[in-house]
């Protein structure tokens, strides 16, 4: 278990760490990315919804 340890350690020296504005800016595509297939899936939904209303 130490030697486990110690090679996660190593490992995270070599992680290269995005800046913070870049972890923003990664993190608004995916709000407005989730926001927007939200409404496509609504408008979907909607729309089959008007289907199946007309043919019952």
């Amino acid at each position: 278990m130490p030697n486990f340890l110690k090679e996660t350690r190593n490992e995270m020296k070599h992680v290269v760490w995005p800046s913070r504005t870049r972890t923003i800016a990664y993190t608004v595509v995916i709000i407005v990315l989730s926001v927007a297939i939200g409404y496509g899936l609504s408008g979907v939904d909607g729309i089959f919804r008007s289907a199946l209303r007309s043919i019952i």
